[in-house]
């Protein structure tokens, strides 16, 4: 049996290569950033190639290491690619969060075709795929890795409102860890999921003009968290800290699942 140094908390992230979905924006962003701090080289994937260039010239300018990739979450060739630009430029992916996702704030019986293809494209197809080239890779280098799909607490609840399919994906995508991780223990490589309440970000801010305002009044803790506060979870589920955590999905919600029916 391996034996591990007690307390084996550590985030040092030196000579890891994170590739982080969504990355222009909002969570995404934030996670790259958080990992580049703790030393991963990190690979930025969207399709906004000016903000990822941005956020890159950001994190080197801090002494960390990325690079910026154009990649569009609808087309499988463009998701491949985007992990084997990452590869040439800093070895094999070992650390995957799979963030890039959409709503779709409609009502079911009123969403097009297309709307429909898109979101599952975005939030289910395109997380699929990037986990199984990431793990192919993995596998073949013969290295252990970390998956993380950003799920949501619509996995959990749906109270209606208008993004049915968005719950649907977010729980698949939940379900993908479990079943994945049941995949791909015999590698080392632990696949799980972060399920985010409401939290401050470009996604939310076009919720907040829907709802006609803020909602923290709403709220038991009366705020709408911000993404710095999921810093120390993520950096759980990619760390030696959670060597035997896999297949698992962990709400942060800020107690929001209490919430009355607005």
């Amino acid at each position: 049996m391996d034996a591990f140094p007690l307390p084996n908390d550590g985030c040092d992230l030196t000579s890891r290569v994170a590739l982080v979905t969504g990355a222009s924006s909002g969570l995404g962003a934030r996670f790259a950033r958080v990992l580049a701090a703790r030393g991963a080289a990190v690979a930025l994937c969207a399709r906004r190639l000016d903000r990822l260039e941005a956020l890159a010239a950001e994190i080197r300018a801090a002494g960390g290491k990325a690079l910026a990739v154009r990649m569009d979450a609808t087309d499988a060739a463009s998701l491949i690619d985007a992990v084997a630009s990452a590869e040439a430029a800093f070895g094999t992916v070992d650390i995957l969060v799979n963030n890039a996702g959409m709503p779709d704030a409609q009502r079911a019986h009123k969403m097009s075709l297309e709307l429909i293809d898109q979101v599952i494209a975005v939030n289910l197809r395109g997380p699929w795929v990037l986990a199984c080239e990431v793990a192919r890779r993995l596998i073949a280098a013969g290295k252990t890795g970390r998956i993380v799909n950003i799920s949501s607490v619509a996995h959990f609840r749906y109270d209606g409102g208008g993004a049915a399919l968005y719950a649907v994906t977010k729980t698949a995508i939940a379900r993908m860890a479990e079943a994945l991780a049941v995949e791909w223990a015999h590698y080392g490589i632990n696949v799980n999921a972060v399920a985010p309440g409401m939290f401050v970000s470009e996604m939310t801010d076009g919720m907040f003009e829907r709802m006609g305002g803020n909602p923290a009044q709403h709220l038991p803790r009366k705020r709408v968290p911000v993404p710095e506060q999921m810093d120390s979870t993520l950096l759980y589920l990619v760390s030696p800290a959670s060597e035997c955590v896999t297949g698992a999905t962990i709400r942060i919600d800020d107690g929001q699942s209490a919430r009355v029916r607005l």
